[in-house]
């Protein structure tokens, strides 16, 4: 597909979500990386998981002179429309959004309110004050039941099996409406079971972590017969930026309207881990780093169970666009990404 190059030396780019696992990264990237940029951060600093993690992020970020704070809330449209009117920022990367899959079947005015209203609030702020692209957060949940694999963007995805993946399509969805009727760059990404250090605590990596320090039975869904595509933050965030920097090109058809410069990307590992192996990893990893006691008994600590509602066996992402449209390919291992978190672990929490 066709890029247009977007120079993010001297830009403004507002980021929502930015105490967020991906959103604090992407931010503290950009700015070691990219010249005279400023980056607005919007995030409501809920405590859908421990805050201490979204303040802990923040303050880092905020010792920079280039970054500025606004907390509130992404379907607050009086907010974002003044954050678009008083910064117009000419890149938007849209993170922030309720997450989680099985937290959307018992709070589902969550991801109403901040995955449909919020995209809406922020496609509205793009549509009268024009940006050079709008990049925004997917979900490999959009997949749903589909039984092809590797996942591509090519598939149907119709067959949403937890409301938060109906969120994610639907976000989709509107990108691909407001591409068309206001031309506006936009391209969605797609990602695959991200972790790392300092991530979030509802994940399936964390929450082990939390179980077994103390001393809880962990449960492995579908008896251990579950594949996830893991891709390690930096990976991510990797693909994130380089994305940005290339916005789908804007022309007119034949009819002389707008043809949608509308793009959607994997951004996953290409390489499925059993859950039973990453677990494996995960031990190894956590007693390396001396969170756990070289004698752990695991076995006695885990319980296999069946699948979860709004679960899915399998995830598995095609990166071939993202290689040949922006030359990458997530390449982080799952042990040393895994190290990389237990020694964070070891030096936050103990």
């Amino acid at each position: 597909m066709a890029k247009s190059k977007v120079n993010l030396t001297g830009k403004t780019i507002f980021i929502t979500g930015v105490a967020g696992f991906i959103g604090s990264n992407l931010a503290k990237r950009v700015m070691k990386d990219v010249k005279n940029v400023k980056i607005v951060g919007l995030d409501n600093m809920n405590d859908y998981y421990d805050i201490r993690l979204k303040n802990a992020r923040l303050e880092e970020l905020k010792i920079n002179d280039c970054f500025e704070f606004i907390k509130g809330n992404l379907a607050d449209k009086e907010l974002i429309n003044s954050i678009f009117e008083k910064y117009k920022p000419e890149v938007v990367v849209n993170l922030g959004a309720q997450a989680g899959v099985r937290y959307s079947i018992t709070n589902p005015d969550a991801y109403i309110e901040g995955n449909m209203l919020g995209f809406y609030n922020i496609l509205e702020g793009c549509r009268h004050y024009p940006v050079e692209h709008l990049v925004y957060a997917s979900s490999s949940s959009v997949y749903g039941s589909n039984k092809k694999v590797p996942y591509s963007t090519e598939d149907k995805v119709d067959n949403p099996v937890s409301l938060y993946a109906a969120t994610k399509k639907s976000n989709e969805l509107m990108a691909h409406a407001y591409s068309k009727l206001y031309d506006i760059p936009s391209t969605g990404l797609r990602f695959f079971t991200v972790y790392g250090p300092a991530g979030r605590p509802d994940m399936a990596y964390f929450r082990f972590t939390n179980k077994l320090l103390k001393g809880e039975t962990i449960q492995i869904f579908n008896y251990g017969n579950c594949k996830r595509d893991f891709t390690y933050v930096d990976d991510i965030v990797e693909g994130i930026v380089r994305v940005m920097q290339g916005a789908p090109e804007q022309k007119k058809g034949e009819d002389g309207l707008p043809i949608p410069p509308y793009a959607v990307y994997n951004i996953g590992n290409n390489h499925p881990e059993n859950l039973l192996e990453f677990v494996q990893i995960l031990q190894e990893e956590l007693i390396r780093a001396k969170v756990l006691p070289e004698d752990y008994d695991f076995e006695a600590h885990k319980e296999l169970v069946p699948m979860q509602p709004g679960d899915v066996p399998v995830t598995y992402a095609d990166t071939k666009a993202l290689e040949e449209d922006y030359g990458f390919k997530p390449s982080t291992s799952l042990r040393e990404g895994l190290r990389k978190f237990a020694e964070w672990y070891k030096e936050f929490y103990m």
